[in-house]
């Protein structure tokens, strides 16, 4: 996978772009009103990574390349979306493109913005969105199952497989339940890759909070608790973060912004604790590659082999694979160099069947 993309949606002014905004400091439009995010903002945030550092000092290295995580701010839905009310068609497509969803819900009380739905209340807010995206991926399986019945009359077993396991969703659907609740088998969920189906993305959901709850929401925040116990039935994660406080701290250096939060009891930005929970998430772990030209960070997913990680690098270097030479990074940091890790006997060499994980300092030997 090349960059991570996380998609934020929610309803018009939960906070949304205001996040987007603190996040990756790309200035997307924040009015307070209804649509004024129309095109999917995107910005580009680097995966917080201190063994980078240190790495780049023990080598001395030119130039360091953290991974880094794309979040698009995807415009306010609204009831009726899948019908195109607002301009919903338009910003569903944007949605089927990202790797993950971030659902923004608001749960805090403010008179000053208006809340679309006139009050606040964070569960029917994500019904709203769910039962929109849910109606979305209604018609795609409709239409599939449609065009995939009318090979059944020539008797075709992978038809009669893909009808089964399309009726299956719809069920879910029918029921305004997201794909992701039908407890669809690896096989089944083969058969839906190609949909790109909303409601089986993965999600998180994120609890946009009162400035003075920044620290304390996640506990004592009863609209958080809410969605605590909603989220619980699909095995989603929350995390509770105040939108305002985020846009502060992205207008501070890295030492004042260390210091803020201190103030104000986080230990660290909710910028942080989103790009671990959407990594996560996604099964996603970082291997390292270090020397004086560069350090850089790899994301892969848990469970890719080493010439599979080689060819993020490059496909050149996964076709003529021969080993991995690999250290973990807190034995390498233990032995001071890699001279020294070799000398404990710390430094392996893998083959074609190593399973990667997260730290590996690695170095790909190949021949093309």
């Amino acid at each position: 996978m090349s960059n991570l993309e996380v998609g934020i949606v929610g309803l018009p002014n939960v906070g949304k772009s205001t996040l987007f905004n603190a996040i990756t400091k790309a200035g997307a439009q924040a009015e307070n009103y209804a649509f004024c995010t129309i095109e999917p903002n995107v910005g580009v945030v680097d995966v917080p990574d201190p063994r980078l550092e240190v790495l780049h000092k023990m080598y001395d290295s030119k130039k360091t390349t953290p991974a880094s995580v794309r979040f698009v701010d995807i415009a306010g839905l609204v009831k009726g979306a899948s019908k195109g009310e607002g301009l919903g068609n338009k910003f569903l497509e944007h949605i089927r493109q990202v790797d993950a969803i971030a659902h923004v819900v608001r749960c805090f009380e403010d008179e000053d913005i208006t809340h679309v739905e006139g009050s606040v209340d964070p569960i029917r807010d994500i019904d709203i969105i769910t039962t929109e995206l849910c109606l979305a991926d209604l018609e795609v399986v409709e239409k599939r199952i449609l065009k995939t019945s009318k090979l059944l009359k020539s008797g075709s077993k992978e038809a009669k497989a893909e009808v089964e396991v399309l009726q299956k969703i719809k069920a879910c659907l029918d029921d305004g339940k997201p794909v992701r609740q039908a407890e669809l088998t690896e096989d089944e969920l083969a058969l839906t890759n190609d949909m790109n189906l909303l409601t089986l993305k993965p999600t998180l959901y994120v609890a946009n909070v009162a400035e003075d709850e920044a620290a304390t929401a996640q506990d004592d925040n009863e609209f958080v608790q809410r969605v605590k116990e909603y989220a619980a039935k699909e095995n989603a994660e929350v995390i509770a973060i105040s939108a305002r406080v985020e846009s502060e701290i992205a207008e501070l250096d890295e030492e004042e912004a260390k210091e803020y939060l201190e103030t104000i009891g986080l230990e660290e930005s909710g910028l942080d604790r989103l790009i671990k929970a959407a990594f996560k998430l996604l099964g996603l772990l970082t291997f390292l590659t270090a020397g004086p030209d560069e350090v850089r960070a790899w994301t892969i997913r848990n469970g890719t082999v080493a010439p599979k990680a080689a060819g993020k690098i490059h496909s050149d270097i996964e076709r003529g694979f021969i080993r991995a030479e690999i250290v973990n990074y807190d034995d390498l940091i233990a032995a001071g160099s890699t001279a020294a890790a070799r000398e404990k006997g710390k430094v392996r060499l893998e083959g074609k069947d190593y399973v990667m994980q997260d730290g590996d300092v690695t170095y790909f030997r190949f021949n093309v």
